[in-house]
Protein backbone atom coordinates (compact mmCIF):
# COMPACT_ATOMS: atom_id res chain seq x y z
CA UNK A 1 0.00 0.00 0.00
CA UNK A 2 1.24 3.24 -0.48
CA UNK A 3 1.90 6.36 1.53
CA UNK A 4 1.59 10.03 0.23
CA UNK A 5 4.94 10.75 1.93
CA UNK A 6 7.58 10.48 0.15
CA UNK A 7 10.40 7.59 2.14
CA UNK A 8 13.16 9.83 2.00
CA UNK A 9 11.83 13.33 3.49
CA UNK A 10 12.82 14.27 6.96
CA UNK A 11 11.32 15.09 10.16
CA UNK A 12 10.26 18.14 10.59
CA UNK A 13 12.42 20.61 12.51
CA UNK A 14 11.73 23.34 15.33
CA UNK A 15 12.55 27.45 14.55
CA UNK A 16 16.23 27.98 15.99
CA UNK A 17 15.85 29.83 18.71
CA UNK A 18 17.08 33.94 19.61
CA UNK A 19 20.53 33.93 22.01
CA UNK A 20 21.65 37.01 24.21
CA UNK A 21 24.51 38.54 22.30
CA UNK A 22 26.55 40.82 25.07
CA UNK A 23 28.77 42.17 22.29
CA UNK A 24 25.95 43.86 20.72
CA UNK A 25 24.93 45.08 24.05
CA UNK A 26 28.17 46.72 25.00
CA UNK A 27 28.34 48.25 21.43
CA UNK A 28 24.69 49.50 21.78
CA UNK A 29 25.65 51.06 24.91
CA UNK A 30 28.60 52.90 23.95
CA UNK A 31 26.78 54.27 21.17
CA UNK A 32 24.38 55.71 23.29
CA UNK A 33 27.15 57.20 25.50
CA UNK A 34 29.16 58.53 22.32
CA UNK A 35 25.51 60.24 20.67
CA UNK A 36 24.68 61.74 24.42
CA UNK A 37 28.34 63.36 24.67
CA UNK A 38 28.01 64.83 21.37
CA UNK A 39 23.84 65.92 22.03
CA UNK A 40 25.91 67.57 25.26
CA UNK A 41 28.60 69.11 23.78
CA UNK A 42 25.72 70.84 21.32
CA UNK A 43 23.73 71.70 23.46
CA UNK A 44 26.77 73.72 24.72
CA UNK A 45 27.84 74.96 22.50
CA UNK A 46 24.21 76.10 20.61
CA UNK A 47 23.01 77.30 24.19
CA UNK A 48 21.96 80.95 23.43
CA UNK A 49 24.48 83.23 25.45
CA UNK A 50 22.38 84.99 27.51
CA UNK A 51 24.76 85.81 30.72
CA UNK A 52 27.91 85.09 31.04
CA UNK A 53 27.12 83.60 34.39
CA UNK A 54 24.65 81.17 32.84
CA UNK A 55 26.56 80.03 30.20
CA UNK A 56 29.52 78.92 32.18
CA UNK A 57 27.32 77.02 34.48
CA UNK A 58 25.67 75.30 31.51
CA UNK A 59 29.10 74.61 29.96
CA UNK A 60 30.16 72.98 33.45
CA UNK A 61 27.07 71.33 33.57
CA UNK A 62 27.50 69.62 30.28
CA UNK A 63 30.94 68.53 30.77
CA UNK A 64 30.09 66.79 33.82
CA UNK A 65 27.66 65.09 32.95
CA UNK A 66 29.60 63.94 29.85
CA UNK A 67 32.72 62.48 31.66
CA UNK A 68 30.37 60.69 33.89
CA UNK A 69 28.68 59.33 31.15
CA UNK A 70 32.13 58.36 29.39
CA UNK A 71 33.52 57.14 32.63
CA UNK A 72 30.36 54.13 32.68
CA UNK A 73 31.65 53.36 29.09
CA UNK A 74 34.72 52.80 29.89
CA UNK A 75 33.57 50.56 32.65
CA UNK A 76 31.65 48.58 29.74
CA UNK A 77 34.15 48.68 27.44
CA UNK A 78 37.77 49.39 27.52
CA UNK A 79 38.39 49.04 24.27
CA UNK A 80 36.20 52.43 23.41
CA UNK A 81 36.63 54.47 26.75
CA UNK A 82 40.15 56.14 25.00
CA UNK A 83 38.51 57.88 22.31
CA UNK A 84 35.22 58.92 23.82
CA UNK A 85 37.43 60.07 26.84
CA UNK A 86 39.16 62.13 24.65
CA UNK A 87 36.34 63.83 23.32
CA UNK A 88 34.55 64.01 26.11
CA UNK A 89 37.79 65.86 27.70
CA UNK A 90 37.72 68.11 24.41
CA UNK A 91 34.03 69.16 24.95
CA UNK A 92 34.59 69.85 28.81
CA UNK A 93 37.40 72.22 28.37
CA UNK A 94 35.74 74.20 25.42
CA UNK A 95 33.22 74.20 27.62
CA UNK A 96 34.89 75.57 30.06
CA UNK A 97 37.33 77.83 28.43
CA UNK A 98 34.22 79.43 26.91
CA UNK A 99 35.16 78.82 23.19
CA UNK A 100 32.92 77.13 20.62
CA UNK A 101 34.28 74.39 18.49
CA UNK A 102 31.86 72.11 16.51
CA UNK A 103 31.86 68.70 18.38
CA UNK A 104 30.11 66.93 15.99
CA UNK A 105 32.74 67.55 13.35
CA UNK A 106 35.56 66.85 15.64
CA UNK A 107 34.18 63.46 16.46
CA UNK A 108 33.31 62.58 12.70
CA UNK A 109 36.52 63.60 10.74
CA UNK A 110 39.54 62.23 11.30
CA UNK A 111 42.63 62.82 13.56
CA UNK A 112 45.15 64.80 11.08
CA UNK A 113 41.60 66.36 8.99
CA UNK A 114 41.16 70.13 9.58
CA UNK A 115 37.70 70.61 10.58
CA UNK A 116 35.40 71.90 7.85
CA UNK A 117 33.86 75.01 7.24
CA UNK A 118 30.09 75.40 8.82
CA UNK A 119 28.13 78.37 8.01
CA UNK A 120 27.93 80.85 11.24
CA UNK A 121 25.03 80.48 13.74
CA UNK A 122 23.87 83.10 15.67
CA UNK A 123 25.50 81.11 18.72
CA UNK A 124 29.11 81.13 16.76
CA UNK A 125 28.59 85.02 15.94
CA UNK A 126 27.53 85.59 19.71
CA UNK A 127 30.28 87.96 21.16
CA UNK A 128 32.62 85.85 23.46
CA UNK A 129 33.48 87.60 27.35
CA UNK A 130 37.31 88.11 26.39
CA UNK A 131 36.09 89.95 23.74
CA UNK A 132 33.12 92.01 25.39
CA UNK A 133 35.68 92.97 28.07
CA UNK A 134 38.44 93.96 24.95
CA UNK A 135 35.39 96.08 23.87
CA UNK A 136 34.25 97.88 26.73
CA UNK A 137 37.95 98.27 27.67
CA UNK A 138 38.45 100.14 24.40
CA UNK A 139 34.85 102.11 24.65
CA UNK A 140 37.18 103.61 27.82
CA UNK A 141 40.45 104.06 26.40
CA UNK A 142 39.30 105.71 23.50
CA UNK A 143 39.10 104.90 19.14
CA UNK A 144 42.53 103.11 19.65
CA UNK A 145 41.62 100.95 22.31
CA UNK A 146 39.03 99.28 19.77
CA UNK A 147 38.42 95.49 19.02
CA UNK A 148 40.17 94.35 15.84
CA UNK A 149 38.37 91.84 14.47
CA UNK A 150 41.24 90.16 13.28
CA UNK A 151 42.47 89.60 16.42
CA UNK A 152 39.78 88.96 18.03
CA UNK A 153 40.58 86.70 21.49
CA UNK A 154 43.58 88.99 22.05
CA UNK A 155 43.08 91.78 24.65
CA UNK A 156 45.51 94.73 23.92
CA UNK A 157 45.57 98.40 25.30
CA UNK A 158 47.22 100.65 22.67
CA UNK A 159 47.17 103.94 24.53
CA UNK A 160 45.91 105.89 27.57
CA UNK A 161 43.21 108.04 27.10
CA UNK A 162 44.10 111.56 26.32
CA UNK A 163 41.46 112.69 29.76
CA UNK A 164 44.14 110.70 32.15
CA UNK A 165 47.47 112.38 33.02
CA UNK A 166 50.40 110.51 33.20
CA UNK A 167 51.91 109.78 36.67
CA UNK A 168 55.56 111.64 37.37
CA UNK A 169 57.61 110.25 39.59
CA UNK A 170 60.66 112.12 40.84
CA UNK A 171 64.18 110.80 41.38
CA UNK A 172 66.96 112.35 42.52
CA UNK A 173 69.42 110.38 39.78
CA UNK A 174 71.22 112.79 37.40
CA UNK A 175 70.87 112.42 33.21
CA UNK A 176 74.59 111.04 33.71
CA UNK A 177 73.84 108.40 36.23
CA UNK A 178 70.17 107.28 35.04
CA UNK A 179 69.87 103.64 33.43
CA UNK A 180 68.89 103.49 30.39
CA UNK A 181 64.86 101.70 30.61
CA UNK A 182 64.59 97.97 30.49
CA UNK A 183 63.03 96.98 26.73
CA UNK A 184 64.34 100.26 24.85
CA UNK A 185 64.57 99.59 21.10
CA UNK A 186 66.00 103.40 20.63
CA UNK A 187 69.85 103.08 20.72
CA UNK A 188 71.09 104.94 24.22
CA UNK A 189 71.97 108.43 23.60
CA UNK A 190 75.70 109.33 24.90
CA UNK A 191 76.24 110.83 28.44
CA UNK A 192 75.87 114.64 27.90
CA UNK A 193 79.29 116.71 28.74
CA UNK A 194 79.13 118.19 31.62
CA UNK A 195 79.94 122.28 30.57
CA UNK A 196 80.50 125.53 32.86
CA UNK A 197 83.14 126.38 35.83
CA UNK A 198 86.39 124.24 36.24
CA UNK A 199 87.30 123.29 39.69
CA UNK A 200 89.96 121.30 41.52
CA UNK A 201 88.10 118.92 42.74
CA UNK A 202 84.61 116.63 41.83
CA UNK A 203 83.05 116.65 37.96
CA UNK A 204 84.87 119.98 37.65
CA UNK A 205 88.35 118.79 38.41
CA UNK A 206 91.43 118.63 36.43
CA UNK A 207 90.64 115.19 35.63
CA UNK A 208 87.59 116.64 33.42
CA UNK A 209 89.13 119.90 32.34
CA UNK A 210 89.72 118.88 29.22
CA UNK A 211 85.86 117.92 28.21
CA UNK A 212 84.61 120.96 29.88
CA UNK A 213 84.75 123.37 26.68
CA UNK A 214 86.09 122.68 23.34
CA UNK A 215 88.79 125.25 24.01
CA UNK A 216 90.32 122.99 26.85
CA UNK A 217 91.05 120.38 24.80
CA UNK A 218 95.07 120.80 25.55
CA UNK A 219 94.69 120.02 29.31
CA UNK A 220 94.12 116.19 28.51
CA UNK A 221 95.68 116.13 25.04
CA UNK A 222 98.65 118.93 25.39
CA UNK A 223 102.19 117.38 25.29
CA UNK A 224 104.13 120.69 26.97
CA UNK A 225 101.56 120.73 30.07
CA UNK A 226 102.80 122.22 33.59
CA UNK A 227 103.75 122.29 36.52
CA UNK A 228 106.24 119.26 36.10
CA UNK A 229 108.36 117.67 38.62
CA UNK A 230 111.70 119.31 37.64
CA UNK A 231 114.29 116.88 38.02
CA UNK A 232 117.68 116.15 36.59
CA UNK A 233 117.86 119.58 35.20
CA UNK A 234 121.01 120.28 32.70
CA UNK A 235 123.30 122.92 34.50
CA UNK A 236 125.02 125.59 32.53
CA UNK A 237 125.61 128.81 32.81
CA UNK A 238 122.20 130.96 31.53
CA UNK A 239 121.73 134.30 30.98
CA UNK A 240 120.40 136.24 34.04
CA UNK A 241 116.75 137.42 34.01
CA UNK A 242 116.58 141.36 34.24
CA UNK A 243 114.01 142.44 36.86
CA UNK A 244 112.57 146.07 35.87
CA UNK A 245 110.10 146.08 38.82
CA UNK A 246 109.58 149.22 40.51
CA UNK A 247 106.51 150.05 43.37
CA UNK A 248 103.34 150.20 41.64
CA UNK A 249 99.16 150.72 42.26
CA UNK A 250 97.24 147.22 42.32
CA UNK A 251 94.20 145.95 43.08
CA UNK A 252 93.31 142.61 44.63
CA UNK A 253 90.66 140.33 43.27
CA UNK A 254 89.28 136.60 44.51
CA UNK A 255 88.28 134.83 41.26
CA UNK A 256 87.10 132.26 43.12
CA UNK A 257 90.07 129.83 41.94
CA UNK A 258 92.94 132.05 43.87
CA UNK A 259 93.78 135.34 44.86
CA UNK A 260 95.02 137.37 41.86
CA UNK A 261 96.73 141.01 42.49
CA UNK A 262 96.55 143.12 39.09
CA UNK A 263 99.48 144.81 39.00
CA UNK A 264 99.57 148.37 36.97
CA UNK A 265 101.89 148.59 33.83
CA UNK A 266 105.64 149.88 33.93
CA UNK A 267 107.17 146.44 35.08
CA UNK A 268 108.87 144.08 32.97
CA UNK A 269 111.44 141.26 32.76
CA UNK A 270 114.17 140.63 29.87
CA UNK A 271 115.61 137.56 28.98
CA UNK A 272 117.04 136.05 26.05
CA UNK A 273 116.91 139.61 24.40
CA UNK A 274 112.80 139.82 24.72
CA UNK A 275 111.43 141.30 26.99
CA UNK A 276 107.99 140.55 29.00
CA UNK A 277 105.51 143.05 30.86
CA UNK A 278 103.95 142.32 33.88
CA UNK A 279 100.24 141.28 33.84
CA UNK A 280 99.22 140.03 37.61
CA UNK A 281 100.47 137.71 39.93
CA UNK A 282 98.80 134.84 42.03
CA UNK A 283 99.33 132.69 44.43
CA UNK A 284 98.54 128.28 44.70
CA UNK A 285 98.79 126.03 47.71
CA UNK A 286 100.41 123.92 47.76
CA UNK A 287 103.21 124.90 45.24
CA UNK A 288 102.16 123.31 41.88
CA UNK A 289 106.15 123.07 40.59
CA UNK A 290 108.33 120.10 42.52
CA UNK A 291 112.02 120.23 42.73
CA UNK A 292 113.03 116.52 42.99
CA UNK A 293 110.25 116.01 43.93
CA UNK A 294 109.80 118.26 46.96
CA UNK A 295 106.82 120.42 47.09
CA UNK A 296 106.49 123.47 49.44
CA UNK A 297 103.83 125.42 51.20
CA UNK A 298 102.97 127.64 48.42
CA UNK A 299 103.55 129.72 45.28
CA UNK A 300 103.09 132.53 43.30
CA UNK A 301 103.10 132.85 39.73
CA UNK A 302 104.49 136.30 38.16
CA UNK A 303 102.64 136.37 34.90
CA UNK A 304 104.10 138.32 31.99
CA UNK A 305 103.03 138.95 27.83
CA UNK A 306 105.35 140.19 25.37
CA UNK A 307 104.63 142.21 22.36
CA UNK A 308 103.61 139.39 20.48
CA UNK A 309 101.11 137.94 22.72
CA UNK A 310 103.87 134.90 23.97
CA UNK A 311 103.53 134.70 27.59
CA UNK A 312 106.86 134.09 30.35
CA UNK A 313 105.74 133.01 34.31
CA UNK A 314 108.18 133.30 37.11
CA UNK A 315 107.13 131.21 39.68
CA UNK A 316 108.42 131.38 43.25
CA UNK A 317 108.49 129.18 45.87
CA UNK A 318 107.20 129.81 49.06
CA UNK A 319 108.32 128.02 52.57
CA UNK A 320 107.06 128.45 56.17
CA UNK A 321 109.27 130.70 57.91
CA UNK A 322 109.55 134.28 58.53
CA UNK A 323 106.54 136.75 57.47
CA UNK A 324 106.56 138.11 54.44
CA UNK A 325 105.81 142.08 53.72
CA UNK A 326 104.40 142.27 50.42
CA UNK A 327 102.22 139.36 51.20
CA UNK A 328 100.94 140.52 54.15
CA UNK A 329 100.05 143.95 52.31
CA UNK A 330 97.67 141.71 50.21
CA UNK A 331 95.82 140.05 52.44
CA UNK A 332 95.24 143.35 54.39
CA UNK A 333 93.15 144.27 50.73
CA UNK A 334 91.32 141.26 50.57
CA UNK A 335 88.10 141.49 49.15
CA UNK A 336 84.75 140.68 50.92
CA UNK A 337 83.09 138.83 47.65
CA UNK A 338 84.57 137.10 45.40
CA UNK A 339 85.31 138.54 42.00
CA UNK A 340 84.90 141.82 43.18
CA UNK A 341 88.37 144.14 42.55
CA UNK A 342 89.45 145.58 45.47
CA UNK A 343 91.62 148.60 44.44
CA UNK A 344 94.27 149.60 46.74
CA UNK A 345 95.38 153.13 48.15
CA UNK A 346 99.04 151.90 48.47
CA UNK A 347 101.64 150.62 46.35
CA UNK A 348 103.77 147.91 46.33
CA UNK A 349 107.09 146.60 44.88
CA UNK A 350 106.87 143.30 42.88
CA UNK A 351 110.77 142.82 43.40
CA UNK A 352 109.91 141.80 47.13
CA UNK A 353 108.60 138.88 45.99
CA UNK A 354 112.10 137.38 44.27
CA UNK A 355 114.44 135.90 46.26
CA UNK A 356 117.73 136.63 46.86
CA UNK A 357 119.75 134.21 44.55
CA UNK A 358 118.09 134.63 40.84
CA UNK A 359 119.26 131.66 39.74
CA UNK A 360 116.85 129.46 38.40
CA UNK A 361 115.09 126.44 36.23
CA UNK A 362 114.09 126.67 32.85
CA UNK A 363 112.00 125.08 30.46
CA UNK A 364 108.95 125.32 27.99
CA UNK A 365 105.43 124.39 29.19
CA UNK A 366 101.63 125.74 29.63
CA UNK A 367 99.62 127.63 31.12
CA UNK A 368 98.68 125.96 34.99
CA UNK A 369 94.26 126.19 34.84
CA UNK A 370 92.67 126.48 31.46
CA UNK A 371 92.49 126.79 28.83
CA UNK A 372 96.46 125.26 29.52
CA UNK A 373 97.78 126.89 26.62
CA UNK A 374 101.41 125.66 25.43
CA UNK A 375 104.01 127.49 24.40
CA UNK A 376 104.97 129.16 27.61
CA UNK A 377 108.43 130.31 29.14
CA UNK A 378 108.76 128.96 32.61
CA UNK A 379 111.15 130.34 34.87
CA UNK A 380 111.20 129.06 38.22
CA UNK A 381 113.45 130.52 41.34
CA UNK A 382 115.76 127.47 42.81
CA UNK A 383 116.01 129.56 46.23
CA UNK A 384 112.40 129.84 47.62
CA UNK A 385 110.82 132.55 49.47
CA UNK A 386 109.79 132.89 53.51
CA UNK A 387 106.37 133.41 54.54
CA UNK A 388 104.81 132.92 58.07
CA UNK A 389 102.50 130.23 59.42
CA UNK A 390 99.71 133.27 59.85
CA UNK A 391 99.93 134.00 56.30
CA UNK A 392 99.29 130.47 54.66
CA UNK A 393 96.53 129.91 57.31
CA UNK A 394 94.80 133.24 55.77
CA UNK A 395 95.02 131.48 52.38
CA UNK A 396 94.41 128.32 53.34
CA UNK A 397 90.95 129.36 54.62
CA UNK A 398 89.71 130.79 51.15
CA UNK A 399 92.19 127.97 49.42
CA UNK A 400 93.13 125.09 51.58
CA UNK A 401 94.02 123.10 47.84
CA UNK A 402 94.16 124.58 44.50
CA UNK A 403 96.95 123.47 42.70
CA UNK A 404 97.10 121.37 39.53
CA UNK A 405 98.63 117.67 40.20
CA UNK A 406 102.19 117.04 38.03
CA UNK A 407 102.02 116.22 34.71
CA UNK A 408 104.41 114.62 32.53
CA UNK A 409 107.87 116.01 31.46
CA UNK A 410 107.36 113.91 27.88
CA UNK A 411 111.27 113.69 27.60
CA UNK A 412 111.71 118.20 27.66
CA UNK A 413 114.47 119.67 28.22
CA UNK A 414 115.24 121.02 31.69
CA UNK A 415 118.10 123.63 32.27
CA UNK A 416 119.06 125.34 35.23
CA UNK A 417 121.26 128.39 35.60
CA UNK A 418 125.00 127.55 37.67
Amino acid sequence: MSSDKPADAAPPTEAPKQRFAPKLLIVAGASATLLLAVAGGAAVWLWPKQDHAVETKSARLAARRAAAAASAAAAAQPAMAAPVAAVVSAASAAGAAGSEPPVAAALAAPADAAPPEQPPTPAVVAEAPLDRLQRRLGEVLGPRGAVDPARAGELRVLARSSSVAPVRHTDTLSPISRPPEAGSLAAPAAAPVRRGPWSYSGFTGPQAWGKLKPEYSLCAKGQRQSPIDIREGIGLDLESVRFEYQPSSFAVIDTGHTVQVNVAPGNAIEVNGRRWTLQQFHFHRPSEERIDGRQFEMDVHLVHRDAEGRMAVVAVLLERGAAQPLLQTVWNHLPLEKNEENAARVQIDPIQLLPTDRRYYTYMGSLTTPPCSEGVLWLVMQQPVPVSAQQIDIFSRLYPMNARPIQQAAGRMIKQSN
